[in-house]
């Protein structure tokens, strides 16, 4: 299975926080990606998803695994899906400044 586009992004934002962006798909060819850029980064996590055109049940099990120490910032595209899946029950789930 030839990998979908992902670019992962870390970075801290100016308070210290750990801020990893996500664009394009995230499906089980690079759900496994997702999870070690996850992993590198210490502490609490806010994941901008809103860069994320397709989620898959691989990359919400990505997210569910790292419920306890993420916080999502996602678009009307995929917050249904998260609150569906039920991950919005666990995480803190916002909508994207300004959207």
């Amino acid at each position: 299975m030839t990998p979908v586009q992902l670019t992962l992004a870390p970075e801290r934002t100016a308070d210290g926080t750990a801020l990893l962006t996500v664009t394009g798909e995230i499906d089980m060819s690079n759900s496994g990606r997702l999870a070690d850029a996850l992993d590198r980064l210490p502490g609490h996590v806010v994941l901008d998803l809103t860069g994320v055109d397709y989620l898959d049940s691989a990359g919400l099990n990505v997210l569910f695994a790292r419920a306890e120490r993420i916080e999502v910032i996602a678009d009307t595209l995929l917050r249904p899906l998260l609150t569906v899946s039920g991950l919005a029950d666990l995480v803190p789930v916002r909508p994207a400044p300004g959207r």
